[in-house]
């Protein structure tokens, strides 16, 4: 509950839209890696490029009549203004989110979905940018705009500094991706990241992705229409297995992981093959609730089965908000609201208490 007794409602998952701003907080010395924006095949399809390299990943910019027609389409509202979703004007999206019913959103990147760079000197400067950015659309947003940091995965002492100038900035956690070059997530390399969050009290959010290139490739969909299922949602999904089967969370007890956006229907599955698999009577009957593990759901998934194997404290939810994919729904969270197969204390500990718990709000 909320200061004044009021339940917070939070969008556990939204997104900002890159645009050429983000690259306005590149320091002096920085403006070299500065991306620039192209279009090479029509007025929808954009790419990044640097040094005549395609960085990252960009959803299609849709007009408002192309995105009611995506919408339509899909059978799920994905309508956002398009200064809100590139956070061009601030307040405009602090307004969306009164009328959505929305008390506090959590920003993820659209950018970091992929590899942006193999050079360590421009991974750094442009996870510093965005950084900056975010910390400026927080001021501006009233405590209404949390973000997700992104690091330079590529030079630990860089992403330390940056996770504490996040944190001074309203930043709640840090970004890794399932796989960060051949590096999977529960890499010793990466356990100073996860002291420094657990020290700060940030999470850790693996937000669906694929940052190895040779994998992304391997699993791109070529002959069905699948689309990211099989490059960023099954690698989060698996991930989540092998961070429960790893000595990390017994490592660092007190950190949260949120694994954002590849819905919660594979939650029992993967539930029930760690207890399994793990071969001992010790293993903990709920290893989600026991390793701090939460996972974002959508309107569509089986809520009474999903909770038999989750419980009810570690199950969020979020509309995608800014994106245009099989996961986004701006409204989810009222047709969340009308789910008659789970009681109202569910739907409130999965809109508001949880996710207050995985952000520390």
């Amino acid at each position: 509950m909320s200061g004044n007794g009021k339940t917070l409602v939070v969008d556990s998952d939204a997104h900002v839209v890159e645009t050429e701003h983000t690259w306005d907080y590149l320091d002096a010395s920085e403006k070299k890696f500065r991306p620039q924006l192209f279009a090479p095949e029509d007025a929808t399809t954009q790419y990044w490029v640097l040094d005549g390299k395609v960085l990252g990943f960009r959803f299609r910019t849709l007009s408002e009549q192309q995105l009611d027609e995506v919408s339509a389409q899909a059978g799920r509202q994905m309508q956002t203004p398009k200064e809100a979703r590139e956070l061009r004007d601030v307040q405009l999206r602090v307004d969306h989110l009164d009328k959505l019913g929305i008390d506090v959103q959590v920003l993820y990147n659209t950018l970091w979905i992929e590899q942006l760079t193999d050079r360590a000197d421009v991974e750094t400067a442009l996870c510093a940018s965005w950084n900056r950015w975010m910390a400026d659309v927080w001021k501006q947003g009233g405590g209404r705009l949390r973000w997700v940091c992104v690091v330079p995965a590529m030079t630990i002492s860089e992403s330390l500094e940056q996770i504490r100038f996040s944190k001074e900035n309203g930043a709640v956690g840090v970004c890794l991706r399932p796989f960060e070059g051949d590096r999977h997530l529960v890499d010793p390399y990466f356990y100073p990241i996860f002291d420094e969050a657990m020290r700060l009290d940030m999470m850790m959010g693996i937000h669906i992705a694929n940052a190895s290139p040779r994998l992304a490739t391997q699993f791109r969909p070529r002959y069905d229409s699948g689309g990211g299922l099989p490059v960023f949602r099954i690698p989060t999904v698996s991930t989540c297995f092998t961070l429960m089967m790893s000595e990390v969370p017994r490592v660092f007890p007190d950190l949260r992981w949120g694994f954002i956006e590849s819905s919660a229907q594979w939650v029992p599955w993967v539930v029930n093959e760690t207890i399994r698999r793990s071969g001992t009577a010790e293993y903990p009957d709920n290893p989600m609730k026991a390793f701090n593990v939460y996972v974002s759901a959508q309107t569509d998934d089986d809520f009474p089965y999903v909770l038999k194997y989750a419980g009810d404290d570690n199950i969020v939810i979020g509309t995608d908000y800014g994106h245009t994919d099989a996961s986004s729904e701006v409204d989810a969270f009222t047709i969340f609201k009308g789910n008659g197969a789970i009681s109202e204390e569910q739907k409130r500990k999965i809109l508001s208490d949880n996710a207050r718990a995985l952000y520390a709000l």
